[in-house]
Formats: C-alpha cells, structure tokens, sequence
C-alpha cells in the first residue's frame, strides 16, 4: 500500500477530490494543513507523515512554494517541483520560459517603474492589459483603454508600492471570442480540456462565474499543451490557452496547483485519480 500525503492551506472541492479518489485506489491518505506543521533545520522527513508522495495544494502561491522548499531540503518528494511551482507563479518567469521553448504567447512588455511603464504604454499604444506578476483568479488584471485609465491603476499601485507593484506586466490584448481554454496536464499529456466562457466581462476565470463547457483536445491543443509543460519542468499543471482571430492558439499562463472543480463536472475524464496515479508514479521511477 502506498502512502499519499495532500497539503493544503484551504481545503476546497478538489483536495477533497483527491482526498477521496486516493483512498478508493487503496493508498494510505493523509490530509495535512500548512498552516499547522512546523519544520526545522534539524528536521527529517520521519518526524512527519508525509508518506511515499506530496501533492502541494496551498492557495497562497508564497505558502505553499516555501513548504516545497522544505520537503525538497527533507528529501520528500513533491507535486510539484520547487522550480516548476517559483516559475508558474510568477508571470514574468513564466512568460520568458515559454517564449524562450518556442511556445506562442501574446506579446508582452516588461517595464521596473511607473514611468518606464507609461513611456511604453504611450509607444506600444492603448488598450494592453496589466497584469500583476503574482495573484490568481483575474485578480488585479485590468485592461488599460486610455491614458486616464492608467494614471489612476499606477496612482494606486505608486500608494501601495508593495514590492511586486513596481513590475509592470503589460500584455497585448488578444481579440478572441468571449471564452479562454483550460487544459489539465499530467505529465506533459493533455487530459481534459474545458471553454471557459465569459458571463458578460473581460475576464473568464471559473472562480469569477464563468460558465464551464467541454472542449475537444485537437493535436494543436495536446502539443501546446505538452510543449507548455516541458517549458516549466512539467508535473500537474493548467495551461490556458486562447484563440487570437490572426495567430491561432496562443498560451497565456501555466498554472501549478490548478483547480479542477469546475472541468471535472464537465468531463468524463477522472481528473483526480489521474493526479494520483502520476504522483504515485513519478516516485517509483
């Protein structure tokens, strides 16, 4: 019997999924808040119950990538990676790896400072989108339409001046219909693929309602989607994809501890007994 172990820091449909698909395989289950666990530098992975695998599910992109960092230093291994979890959670690292491996991305501009930033939003010209390089659910992405629209997103950002508030992601905008693509990898392998329609917004993010529909995995879509994951080390990932009307299929992120609540009640696919069995496999190799 092997042992699998999920952390979590908010317990959500899909830690429950695995939770429940992990025991029905017959594997010895343990269900582990971040929150709550101690690590230190004397630590050894026997004074936990981290078992044959981890499967590293915490919300907070900056939780959960030092609790990896910990289970990597005991030896411990983990769903995924340390460097798979510090690129797909910052957009910027994210971007670069996937332009640099050849994969199709929209165009997207870099700037350290609101000045900077306006200069290349006055060259480049309106509308681009800013996009914070860390957060999730469409939080903090807002389309810049005008000069006034940017004073007042960069006099917010200039009061805040936390320290990611001074990298400025500004992406063109795709002209696309109303809904994006998400596509589950296991191990490099398209497994399910979902529209992500949008309720009437700019933004089509299931956690924000949009409205989930099955979608086909063409052999466009399946050898993106591998060469997507290749690009940030692979392991279990969502790779979101839109259609621009000129290019095609373009991928615009690569996300780590994806959520799959809304694509498992669309697909035939068992989402989560796939994760484990891939989890469970990558430590007998």
């Amino acid at each position: 019997m092997s042992k699998v172990c999920i952390v979590f820091d908010r317990l959500r449909s899909e830690e429950k999924m695995l939770e429940k698909q992990a025991i029905e395989l017959g594997h010895d289950t343990t269900m582990l808040d971040a929150k709550m666990t101690q690590i230190n530098t004397d630590s050894s992975k026997n004074d936990f119950q981290f078992g044959d695998v981890v499967l590293e599910r915490c919300v907070s992109y900056f939780r959960g990538l030092h609790f990896t960092a910990c289970l990597e230093f005991l030896d411990v291994p983990v769903i995924n990676k340390f460097e798979v979890a510090r690129i797909c959670g910052n957009k910027l690292f994210m971007s670069l790896l996937l332009k640099k491996h050849g994969v199709p991305t929209p165009k997207t501009y870099f700037s350290f400072s609101a000045d900077a930033a306006r200069e290349n939003l006055e060259k480049v010209g309106y509308p681009l989108v800013l996009k914070p390089v860390i957060g999730s659910w469409g939080r903090g992405v807002m389309p810049v339409k005008d000069k006034d629209t940017m004073d007042a997103i960069f006099e917010i950002r200039e009061l805040t001046d936390g320290p990611h508030d001074r990298i400025f992601y500004l992406q063109e905008l795709i002209k696309r219909p109303p809904r994006d693509i998400r596509v589950i990898t296991v191990g490099d392998q398209a497994i399910a693929a979902m529209y992500r329609k949008s309720t009437g917004g700019f933004k089509t993010n299931i956690a924000l309602g949009a409205d989930p529909e099955i979608c086909q995995i063409t052999n466009e879509i399946e050898e993106l989607c591998a060469k997507s994951s290749k690009a940030v080390g692979g392991g279990i990932l969502g790779v979101d994809l839109m259609e621009d009307e000129k290019k095609g299929m373009v991928v615009h992120e690569v996300n780590n501890t994806v959520e799959f609540k809304g694509l498992a009640k669309v697909t035939k696919k068992n989402i989560p007994k796939e994760m484990i069995e891939f989890a469970l496999n990558s430590t007998r190799k």
